[in-house]
């Protein structure tokens, strides 16, 4: 799906099944975001499922072995087809129909197709500044063009969602430390490294010792702040548009609380939580949401621990 070129016979694509492949993009990543998605009006989450399964497509092509620069090239092309109203790839069709019907900012799109081209070459971020870049053109700039899809209003909420999408992406990188450096990438800002004297070897050796326990609690912290800045800069005006992005919020902040309190489990199988549990912070978040009084401050459920 995601790295194919083009539709299959060359025919044009109708409206209604490149959405369906949007739908079904989404539900096969089996991703922590599926639940948050329903909380939207069908038209709305039709067109989130097209902006995801557009960064689902484009992340593939970027990881697509040999042929990456190529796909990635491709996809730029594409890209210049959606913005210009003839796309090709039903992704595609569906991104174009999405872009007019909210206009979404044409520039993130071309951020988030930015970010997964770093992705080409495996690279070291010298310093969290550098890090905070590649996470906003892989994670908040996604964030900003969901921004009018949920109907936000209040210019407010544009911080909102660069602040959380960073968190997100630190998120993910802290729970995926040794997966990704079994494969040549460590994103984890060098100078964090030297300054708890924790060695890229010991990241792919599995070392654990306090070195390693100081440097994850301090990424957690990180995250943390980040994720307390987003939840600060919700606003009453768009609490309710923004309730799926607090689905995730809540998601991403019990699984960041796992490894806060358990380290290692970065070394194990990757960290999820069960459906039932996604489901229930989704629902909590909705609820929240529609509640005026609803305290921001954090709750047993963003508990770190």
């Amino acid at each position: 799906t995601g790295t194919g070129r083009g539709v299959s016979g060359g025919g044009p694509v109708e409206l209604h099944a490149a959405y369906e492949e949007c739908g079904r993009i989404v539900r096969a990543s089996a991703s922590s975001f599926h639940q948050a998605f329903r909380l939207l009006p069908a038209e709305r989450r039709r067109s989130l499922e097209a902006l995801y399964a557009y960064c689902r497509v484009v992340d593939d092509a970027a990881d697509d072995g040999g042929d990456a620069q190529a796909q990635v090239a491709w996809w730029r092309e594409e890209l210049s087809r959606v913005l210009a109203g003839t796309p090709t790839h039903p992704v595609g069709v569906a991104l174009a129909d999405s872009l007019q019907r909210f206009a979404i900012p044409p520039q993130h799109l071309v951020e988030i197709l930015d970010g997964m081209a770093m992705d080409l070459v495996p690279q070291r971020f010298a310093t969290f500044a550098d890090l905070r870049r590649y996470c906003y053109h892989v994670a908040a700039a996604v964030g900003l063009a969901t921004i009018p899809i949920f109907g936000c209003r209040d210019p407010q909420s544009l911080v909102y969602a660069e602040a959380l999408g960073i968190a997100l992406q630190l998120t993910n990188i802290v729970r995926d430390l040794a997966e990704d450096a079994e494969r040549g990438r460590v994103y984890l800002p060098l100078e964090d490294l030297q300054r708890f004297g924790y060695s890229e070897r010991d990241l792919v050796t599995h070392t654990q010792n306090d070195a390693f326990r100081a440097l994850i609690a301090f990424e957690c912290a990180r995250a943390r702040e980040l994720y307390a800045a987003a939840r600060a800069a919700l606003t009453p005006t768009d609490r309710r548009a923004l309730a799926p992005a607090e689905g995730m919020r809540l998601v991403y902040q019990r699984v960041l609380g796992t490894i806060a309190a358990r380290p290692e489990a970065v070394f194990g199988p990757q960290v999820r939580l069960p459906r039932w549990q996604k489901v229930g912070l989704a629902g909590l978040a909705w609820l929240r949401t529609r509640i005026p009084s609803a305290p921001a401050v954090t709750t047993r459920q963003e508990s770190p621990a």
